[in-house]
């Protein structure tokens, strides 16, 4: 009996993984859109995203199903609860993703994105999908080692945002208050994007340690 209930704890994992895997998609192909103004890649990944809504509406059933059918205590209860806050960062991934793909849907056929600032959206959108794989992996191999380097890359992430800001306070931004608003808007949701996932590497964190606080990451 013990080994069917950790087999469906392996199996609440492998939700969560797949979930990373499509949330990373989402965000790579929004870039995408994103800075080649493709409406149809757009609209691709706004559709698909739910598809991340399903799988976490799935992923949580089992776990509560797990919950009310195996009263799970110690680490193995530890480990359906974070099932349960992990889905919901990944999801909000997902969303964020939408967002980016839903803003260049707005602006089409125009580009959102100035050309001044394309690579550093570029680097955002690269650096959010590799978040999502270090996830995916972190998940996987419950390495605390990982989980702190998934905070530390997140940290480009943040930088970038602050890149984002500097470039639109200096004198020569001459772009309008819509570009400038717009301009706002994506680079708080790449950088929502990666907190979520360093929420995901805190949740493994506790799941090792059982300590929530975070400490133990970035020491």
């Amino acid at each position: 009996m013990r080994e069917v209930f950790h087999h469906e704890l392996d199996q609440l994992a492998d939700g969560l993984i797949g979930m990373t895997e499509l949330v990373g998609q989402a965000i790579d192909d929004a870039t995408r859109a994103l800075l080649e103004a493709d409406l149809q890649l757009a609209e691709s990944v706004i559709a698909a995203d739910a598809q991340v809504d399903a799988a976490q509406a799935e992923l949580d059933e089992r776990a509560i199903e797990l919950l009310a059918r195996q009263a799970p205590v110690a680490t193995d209860l530890r480990v359906v609860v974070a099932a349960l806050r992990m889905s919901s960062s990944i999801e909000r991934m997902g969303d964020l993703a939408r967002h980016v793909a839903q803003q260049t849907r707005l602006r089409f056929p125009r580009s959102v994105v100035p050309e001044s600032l394309a690579p550093t959206f570029e680097k955002m959108g690269q650096t959010a999908q590799r978040l999502s794989g270090e996830a995916g992996d972190l998940i996987r191999t419950r390495d605390l080692a990982a989980a702190a380097k998934l905070e530390s890359d997140d940290d480009l992430l943040d930088q970038l945002h602050r890149q984002v800001f500097t470039r639109m306070m200096a004198a020569d931004w001459t772009e309008p208050a819509e570009t400038t608003v717009d301009v706002t808007l994506l680079s708080r949701f790449y950088e929502r994007f990666g907190d979520h996932a360093v929420s995901v590497a805190r949740r493994v964190v506790f799941l090792v340690t059982g300590d929530y606080s975070g400490s133990t990451l970035g020491e």
